[in-house]
């Protein structure tokens, strides 16, 4: 008898094809045909990151990779978010439909289902015009998912307008117990307040409840001890199967795309002592002017603590090199500065005492699990949400604020360290947030239980 076939989509962004990476690896675990499809760019960037003797479906565990067209040139610039929305809601539909007939063709198993992104929920009735059910995806957290889908509702009462503008400035909160969130810092804006990628993303959003309601079930990377409150406010069923994770060992490859892993850092982290080192990373799009770049190495410096820094290559631009060589040759002893890591691995190590986060929801689950207490530096999208969760419902962080000009520095970095690492009542928190976590995808857990009836409802 075949296997089941899914297919897997995930949104052409590292954030959303992580987790997607992780439920794939589950499923092959429980006897699944699997096949990821990534944009081509980012197949690309997947097969490139892969360790030279790799190939193929072995080395992503069974999975296999496909891809299909984002229907943009090679020259263009994938990190305009409305350009690249707009590309993908108008051509990945057909290209869909195309590579499902080519894999039947192709002698492969029958697909029966799509695991599909929300973020292009476009293709869903692609899927179901071939006869795929679907069971649509969501990266962030339920109570981000709540807020996207009572857009057309909060546009009624007046907070924004129909391009996603606050129209008033106040806080608010969907229900008790979820996070409260200013209107100017909203899942689609950036810090200043501005819809990012209008007018596409934006109106990408306003379709949500359109795709949503296609869907045959609702799968979300979250667990009910986080958001109990959030997942209340849904009137169908949605399966909470989070914190996602490939393996236990955290060893099989989840698609980082963008460098290659040093292996330097959890070397490095041996070495040093238990709950002494303060890791710090923005995730794959955070971009910091040179003047904020500054303040943060020499915060880093300032609080005389180990620290590892993950420093993408365009992390940021106009820096002068020969000041950072300066800086890495001063703190040498002290810390380290990598280009990409493994981050699970980092913050599941002993050495790991706080984590300075742009508060993805990945990076936010994983330092759940690892009841790491961190420090919150959002850049934009659902990480202001995310932020508000740490501090104000969870209580297992603190916020680094900005002074007047915008700038988080040196002093309040070095400050806000030594009052994390010194709350006993955080870290208590944030363990027994961990604790949670663990409870719930352990054997008979709440996420254990729905990962459960999705593996059934997907093997139908």
């Amino acid at each position: 008898m075949a296997k089941p076939h899914v297919l897997m989509l995930p949104f052409p962004a590292q954030g959303h094809v992580t987790p997607l990476m992780e439920l794939s690896h589950r499923l092959v675990d429980h006897g699944f045909e699997v096949t990821f499809v990534n944009t081509e760019v980012y197949h690309a960037r997947v097969l490139s990151a892969l360790p030279p003797a790799a190939g193929g479906a072995a080395a992503l565990g069974g999975i296999r990779l496909a891809s299909i067209p984002d229907g943009l040139d090679n020259d263009d610039d994938r990190k305009d978010l409305s350009k690249l929305v707009d590309s993908c809601y108008r051509h990945m539909p057909g290209h869909l439909e195309r590579l499902v007939t080519e894999l039947e063709a192709a002698g492969r198993p029958k697909v029966t289902w799509l695991v599909g992104d929300l973020n292009l929920g476009v293709c869903y009735e692609a899927a179901k015009n071939l006869g795929i059910k679907v069971a649509s995806f969501w990266p962030e957290s339920a109570a981000c998912l709540a807020i996207m889908l009572n857009v057309p509702k909060l546009i009624e009462e007046g907070l924004f307008n129909d391009q996603g503008w606050a129209e008033r400035d106040e806080a608010f909160q969907l229900v008790p117990g979820t996070p409260p969130l200013h209107t100017s810092l909203m899942p689609w804006m950036d810090k200043m307040g501005k819809p990012v990628g209008e007018p596409a993303v934006f109106e990408a959003i306003t379709r949500f409840n359109e795709f949503y309601n296609l869907a045959d079930m609702v799968i979300c990377n979250t667990f009910r001890d986080a958001e109990a409150a959030a997942l209340k406010l849904f009137s169908t069923n949605i399966l909470p199967i989070g914190p996602l994770f490939a393996d236990r060992e955290l060893q099989k490859p989840v698609g980082h795309f963008l460098l290659p892993e040093d292996e330097r850092c959890i070397k490095w982290l041996d070495a040093q002592p238990d709950g002494s080192v303060v890791y710090v990373a923005f995730g794959s799009l955070a971009v910091f002017d040179p003047c904020q770049f500054v303040e943060l190495a020499e915060g880093l410096e300032l609080t005389g603590r180990p620290f590892v820094w993950v420093v993408r290559p365009d992390f940021t631009a106009g820096l002068s090199m020969a000041w950072l060589d300066e800086f890495q040759k001063r703190v040498a002893g002290t810390g380290i500065i990598v280009s990409w890591c493994s981050q699970q691995q980092v913050l599941a190590h002993r050495a790991v005492a706080c984590f300075v986060s742009h508060c993805g929801w990945n990076s936010t689950t994983e330092g759940v699990r690892n009841g790491v207490p961190f420090l919150c530096w959002p850049y934009f999208f659902d990480q202001f949400l995310d932020r508000s969760y740490i501090t104000n419902v969870w209580r297992t962080g603190l916020e680094l604020s900005p002074s007047a000009d915008g700038i988080v520095t040196k002093e309040e970095l070095r400050s806000k360290v030594e009052q994390v690492l010194g709350d006993r009542e955080i870290k208590k928190r944030a363990r027994l947030l961990m604790d949670a976590s663990r409870r719930c995808i352990g054997e008979s857990g709440s996420s254990y239980n729905s990962f459960t009836t999705l593996v059934n409802l997907l093997g139908k």
